[in-house]
């Protein structure tokens, strides 16, 4: 008896360790938390493996914007997109460049608008953030965005 414990509290504890093992792997390839004003974010996605860290990640943060180009059939991921989110006063709550075609966004509950440029076009939408709940945006642009000139 006492070693079918012993065996189930080892088990238990190997269970932990790479439980932790994996999360502070994936905590290692997310981009760096930024600050601009009061307002968290990170932004990135370039490349597969830190996209699909991103993607779970962005569960846990108030809003997240997703930025691509469809040039059919396909869509493709865009990067360096500049974004302005403008809470529902027209106060700039966050103003920024994308590193990758993810950004994530601690912002408070409320209603804001998000203007995201590529290439000189700009996408406006408006969201509603709502406190606990996970919020997400996408914007594309069409076919013929130049994205090597923006």
């Amino acid at each position: 008896m006492e070693t079918l414990i012993h065996k189930k509290v080892i088990a238990a504890t190997l269970s932990t360790l790479v439980l932790g093992a994996a999360i502070a792997q994936e905590a290692a390839t997310l981009p760096p938390v930024q600050r601009n004003g009061q307002v968290e974010y990170l932004s990135g996605g370039v490349g597969k493996d830190e996209a699909a860290v991103i993607e779970r990640t962005s569960r846990q943060w108030p809003l997240t914007l997703k930025f691509a180009v469809k040039d059919k059939p396909r869509v493709h991921f865009a990067a360096d997109v500049e974004v302005t989110v403008r809470d529902a006063k027209g106060q700039t709550a966050l103003q920024t460049t994308s590193d990758g075609p993810f950004l994530l966004a601690k912002l408070p509950a409320g209603k804001y608008v998000i203007v995201a440029t590529l290439a000189g076009k700009s996408l406006n939408k408006q969201v509603l953030v709502k406190h606990g709940q996970a919020t997400k945006a996408l914007f594309m642009w069409s076919p013929g965005v130049d994205e090597s000139h923006s």
